[in-house]
């Protein structure tokens, strides 16, 4: 089966039409469906069904994709066990990030990798954490640095870099800051604004008022942790956010006996094979872990 084919099938698949594949994979709308009607000559079998615009997986097409990513996945794994031979640092690396975590802590670490890597190709992803922790399942990326997950799934190592503490936070008008002593259920009463539902963070959040038998009441909702800042700073809710993006804007509550935290740190498919760039961006990460971490790299193993 052509690979130049399957590409485009998974293309297809991942846009939700074929003019979205066609821009992907620069190429004209006539040409993709021209790989396609191959690939289905080939299966005597439709991949997908067409009412309109519309465009969706039949079942064998559910059934071929994730065998298409098997196939395109190994190839690749190939392609750098090979390049890994000769031992250079160089070619492609996908890296795949989150936004916080691309503003805060990688700034240093990525002038010093292409100070020192200069051959290497970098293709920086800025995606929420679950959408990157897709990606790497995927094999779309390579490298993913961003909120790990609570529960992590099995074909994932994950490896925990920096503790990020986080703060419940107020306006500094909130009538929660001149209380006395603060209990979850008094916050709980007051309008919320959390990360999507989605997210490893609200999880994080949402399982420590379930614990205590309680329902945070969010108002509001966004993935953006700038948004959710300045939604606090002007008194539309409370929230939860890192330490470290914390001032003047908004003020810090403290809960007696509570203290939440979540860890950032990079994932890797357990069964890829890495580039020596990839095995080279880890090792700065690795120069970065808190001691209080005792996890292994996932270099080593």
């Amino acid at each position: 089966m052509d690979l130049a084919n399957l590409n485009a099938f998974i293309a297809i698949a991942e846009t939700g039409s074929f003019s979205g594949a066609a821009e992907r994979l620069f190429l004209t709308q006539p040409a993709i469906s021209k790989r396609i009607a191959s690939i289905e000559q080939q299966l005597k079998l439709r991949l997908f069904d067409r009412l309109g615009r519309e465009v969706s997986l039949t079942e064998a097409g559910r059934a071929l994709l994730p065998r298409a990513y098997q196939i395109l996945n190994v190839l690749d794994d190939t392609r750098r066990a090979l390049n890994n031979l000769n031992g250079e640092v160089s070619g492609r690396l996908t890296l795949a990030t989150s936004h916080h975590i691309g503003l805060h802590r990688l700034p240093p670490l990525l002038r010093e990798f292409t100070r020192t890597y200069p051959k290497v190709a970098l293709d920086i992803q800025f995606l929420d954490s679950e959408v990157a922790y897709e990606e790497i399942l995927h094999g779309r990326a390579e490298l993913a640095v961003i909120t790990l997950a609570p529960e992590p799934h099995s074909l994932i190592r994950a490896v925990p870099v920096w503790d990020d503490p986080l703060d419940f936070v107020v306006a500094p008008e909130h009538s929660l800051t001149h209380k006395g002593p603060i209990s979850l259920a008094d916050i709980a009463h007051h309008p919320a604004v959390f990360p999507g539902g989605n997210t490893f963070t609200h999880h994080i959040v949402q399982r420590l008022f379930e614990a205590q038998g309680l329902t945070p009441n969010i108002a509001m909702s966004t993935n953006y942790l700038e948004t959710i800042k300045m939604m606090v700073s002007i008194g539309l809710a409370w929230s939860v956010l890192p330490r470290t993006m914390l001032d003047e804007q908004v003020a810090s509550i403290t809960l007696p006996g509570i203290q939440l935290t979540r860890q950032l740190g990079y994932i890797v498919h357990t069964e890829r094979t890495l580039s020596n760039a990839a095995h080279a961006f880890m090792t700065l990460l690795d120069g970065q872990v808190d001691t209080r971490h005792t996890a292994q790299p996932a270099n080593q193993p």
